[in-house]
């Protein structure tokens, strides 16, 4: 994946803060939010190992879950037009519309 790290097993996405010219980083999956900026990729990795203990520690004291459950389903909102080429191109393939969704979204998150 493009402008993601890992830190300790756990996956942050990173960007630029041109206001405060620092790289930010936040913590994907978490129940809450983590984030930490450093001005440089080594300051981030410690900043964001530290980040990660103070939230996990947190948790573990306030007796919250640290981690978002994900149910697998969520609603997606398109065209209708693109709504039709969709089913379309499910049918066109023997597969419900779901099916076919749930692949193209694998196919795109695996090479992201």
């Amino acid at each position: 994946m493009k402008n993601v790290i890992q830190i300790e097993g756990h996956k942050a996405v990173v960007s630029y803060d041109p206001d405060i010219e620092m790289i930010r980083g936040e913590f994907l999956g978490l129940s809450g939010g983590a984030d930490f900026y450093a001005d440089s990729v080594e300051g981030l990795m410690e900043e964001g190992r530290r980040s990660l203990k103070v939230y996990l520690d947190m948790c573990a004291e306030k007796g919250i879950a640290p981690f978002r459950e994900y149910s697998g389903r969520f609603n997606v909102r398109l065209p209708a037009e693109i709504h039709e080429a969709a089913v379309l191109a499910a049918a066109s393939e023997n597969k419900s519309l779901n099916e076919w969704v749930a692949e193209a979204i694998e196919a795109a998150a695996r090479a992201a």
